[in-house]
């Protein structure tokens, strides 16, 4: 993949990305800062989510309910996404209304009001969306293996927080994490669409190199240690499914070890998604499908690997069949791993799976909007050149590598298996 990006960083420490697309007469705009749920501490958990709500409560010169309608009316989308390593907010608009969106951004870079009344009502919205999460089975399985998963690391609890921490926290607490992290030198700018570079570049340095040079954020360096054996937890809420998930060790998204990791998640379970704003695509050509779906041990089978900052894990999420145990399914799991680890995969099987991970891969990079948030969202954990690369070195994957890596990541003692059993009743 080649394409031809202008690359710069602002007298204050902005990194900007700027790619013309003259296929639609639309714009997408992105900032990125570089803080998530990494950058949490106990006490604080969920801070980071809680700022973004807040980003959407006005400023003097944006007040909340103006530029809403504003947006909508020029014909424009906007959001925000908060995870573990970055925060994003982004407009998409026309072309010849993008500035409004420039210009919003680089006000509530620094002068979002949070004010007291807003902070609380918002307490209110994020617990209720934690409680809300609170009746989801597949939340609470998955926040009990991600806790159990990473005992040091920050990882180690949901981008939401933890409740105590969302009826603690002040509105000081969250003003001085805003002031903290949402500086332009913590920040990258992309912005992908119908416009000329040039007269763009000049607009986005008129209107962000004003903004003051913030200090260096601290970061957490706690390392995972090694875990010494399996874990297996159980969780018991309400509903009539069962579901299993088991989580392996994932290297980080710049490791070599990504690629043919993601070749073999696509052969067991169907490829991840990488873009929180594609979709996906069929997994029934997948092994574990056919050794678990189609041989009714379970009603559904997926796979999950993310790129990230730092190792975090891959995850196999399995809806039991209601009459089978979910050690029939576990023990199918665990074959299929030990098949791959004991057997090179065939070069047609590897063929397909790679295909099908480049074909998400391509689905997800399409639109502008996905072209905006590649360009930013490759700089989170690595830098644009990651994005152009990826489909090479998936190319370049190799059936003995995929093997070296199912024996390498997949293996039982380092991995945590969570059982969800239900107790009866309304999920």
């Amino acid at each position: 993949m080649t394409e031809t990006i202008t690359q710069t960083a602002l007298s204050n420490g902005m990194k900007v990305l700027l790619k013309e697309i003259h296929t639609a007469p639309l714009v997408s705009s992105w900032v990125w800062y570089r803080v998530g749920s990494r950058d949490e501490v106990n006490g604080r958990t969920g801070i980071s989510h809680w700022v973004e709500h807040m980003q959407f409560k006005g400023t003097h010169q944006f007040p909340a309910s103006v530029r809403d309608k504003a947006i909508s009316r020029e014909g424009g989308m906007w959001n925000a996404f908060t995870y573990l390593d970055w925060t994003t907010y982004f407009e998409t608009m026309p072309a010849d209304k993008i500035d409004m969106g420039l210009r919003l951004e680089a006000d509530r870079m620094v002068n979002s009001l949070f004010d007291e009344d807003e902070v609380a009502s918002e307490r209110t919205v994020i617990i209720s969306e934690r409680e809300g999460n609170e009746n989801e089975p597949h939340f609470l399985l998955g926040e009990a293996v991600q806790g159990a998963a990473f005992r040091v690391h920050a990882y180690h609890h949901e981008v939401i927080g933890d409740m105590a921490d969302l009826h603690s926290m002040t509105r000081d607490d969250l003003y001085t994490h805003y002031k903290t992290f949402y500086t332009p030198n913590n920040a990258v700018m992309a912005v992908a669409g119908d416009f000329e570079t040039k007269e763009m570049l000049a607009r986005i340095k008129e209107l962000y190199e004003p903004i003051s040079v913030g200090g260096e954020p601290a970061r957490l360096a706690r390392q995972e240690p090694e875990q010494k054996g399996e874990i297996r937890l159980s969780v018991e809420g309400p509903g009539e499914t069962t579901y299993v998930q088991v989580c392996y060790r994932f290297p980080n998204a710049s490791d070599p070890d990504f690629f043919p990791l993601a070749v073999l998640d696509s052969l067991l379970a169907g490829p991840s998604n990488l873009n929180f704003f594609g979709g996906g695509i069929s997994n029934k050509t997948s092994r574990l499908y056919r050794a678990l779906v189609d041989k009714e041990l379970a009603v559904s089978v997926y796979g999950g690997a993310q790129a990230t900052v730092d190792p975090f894990m891959y995850n196999i999420s399995m809806t039991i069949h209601p009459q089978r145990k979910p050690d029939e399914a576990l023990s199918a799991l665990d074959d299929q791993i030990k098949r791959i680890q004991d057997e090179i995969v065939s070069e047609d099987e590897i063929t397909r799976a790679m295909k099908q991970a480049r074909a998400i891969f391509a689905y997800g990079s399409e639109n502008i909007t996905n072209q905006g948030f590649w360009m930013g969202y490759a700089e989170m954990f690595a830098d644009y050149n990651w994005f152009l690369t990826y489909l090479d070195k998936l190319s370049a994957v190799t059936p003995a590598e995929v093997q070296r890596v199912a024996q390498q990541y997949l293996g039982a003692r380092s991995r945590v298996v969570g059982t969800y059993i239900p107790t009866g009743g309304e999920a």
